[in-house]
C-alpha cells in the first residue's frame, strides 16, 4: 500500500523559507534547497510562484505582516500608555531573537534591496509606535525611541539562552526613561 503525500501549499514554501533563512542564511531561498528540504521537486516551487524574486517578495511580505502584528499586538491592552510602551518595548525585544527570523531578516537586508526596504518599513513603523506612545506620556524626545528600539533590537544578541531577562531589561528600561521625565 502507497502513502499518498499531501499537497504543498504556498504558505509551507514560505514558512520553510523564514526557517531556512534564519538556520542558513540568505543562500538556501533557492528553489532547489528549499525542494530538498520540504522533500520535493523544484517543480512544486514553480507551481506557487513565478521566480525567486517573487517568492523573496512573498516571504518578505509574511515577514513584514508578523513583525509588525507582533509589535502592533502590544497595543491590543486597556493598559495605560506606560503599560503599551512597556509591553512594546519587551515585544521588540522577544521579536529580535532567532527564532522570529529577525536576525536574519537584518543580515539579509544589508545585501538584498527589497529585504531591506521590508526591514526599513517594519522599523520606521515600530520607531512611530514607541514615538507616540512617549509622546502620549509627555517625552517628546526622538531620540528616547530610538535608544529604547535599538535596545530591543540588540539585547537578543546579550543573552540568546535566558529570553527571560531580555524582556526584564527592557522593562527596566522604560522605567529609566521614565523617571527621567
Amino acid at each position: 500500500m502507497t502513502q499518498k503525500t499531501r499537497r504543498l501549499a504556498r504558505t509551507d514554501w514560505l514558512e520553510t523559507g523564514l526557517q531556512a533563512l534564519a538556520e542558513t542564511g540568505p543562500s538556501a531561498l533557492k528553489a532547489e534547497p528549499l525542494a530538498r528540504r520540504l522533500k520535493t521537486t523544484k517543480g512544486s516551487f514553480y507551481w506557487h510562484f513565478d521566480d525567486i524574486p517573487a517568492y523573496h517578495a512573498a516571504l518578505l511580505d509574511l515577514w513584514e505582516q508578523r513583525a509588525t502584528a507582533a509589535v502592533d499586538s502590544a497595543l491590543d491592552t486597556n493598559a495605560s500608555a506606560v503599560g503599551k510602551l512597556r509591553a512594546t518595548a519587551q515585544m521588540v525585544a522577544e521579536c529580535g531573537n532567532a527564532m522570529t527570523g529577525e536576525p536574519a531578516i537584518r543580515a539579509w537586508a544589508r545585501d538584498h534591496a527589497a529585504a531591506r526596504a521590508t526591514l526599513g518599513r517594519v522599523d520606521a513603523h515600530r520607531l512611530d509606535l514607541i514615538g507616540r506612545l512617549l509622546a502620549e506620556i509627555g517625552i517628546a524626545n526622538p531620540e528616547m525611541a530610538r535608544i529604547i528600539y535599538a535596545t530591543g533590537i540588540g539585547i537578543a544578541d546579550l543573552t540568546e539562552d535566558h529570553p527571560g531577562r531580555n524582556v526584564s531589561a527592557m522593562g527596566s528600561l522604560v522605567d529609566l526613561v521614565l523617571a527621567l521625565r
